[in-house]
């Protein structure tokens, strides 16, 4: 499993997305899966990946959230969603 974090310059969600991927895998017990990151700096390079905004997660090259849309300009980079950690639901 290939797992790849991409983002823009002074994004201020990809640690906190890249602290909650690595959470799910040491809950999922899949401790050995290696996280990256990459910096996305033109809009060339956002249009040459499924990008949805910053931060956009991908399993294995395809967005953990196939229901965004692409963006391909870096000023409209970042990604809004309403996911939120089963805990923080909890009562």
């Amino acid at each position: 499993m290939n797992i790849e974090i991409l983002h823009v310059d002074q994004c201020p969600n990809s640690e906190g997305a890249g602290a909650r991927v690595d959470e799910a895998l040491a809950d999922s017990g899949l401790v050995d899966v290696a996280v990256t990151y990459r910096l996305l700096t033109t809009s060339d390079e956002a249009a040459a990946v499924p990008f949805a905004g910053s931060p956009t997660i991908l399993i294995d090259g395809v967005d953990a959230l196939p229901d965004a849309d692409r963006v391909t300009e870096l000023a409209r980079g970042h990604r809004r969603t309403h996911i939120s950690r089963s805990e923080d639901h909890r009562q």
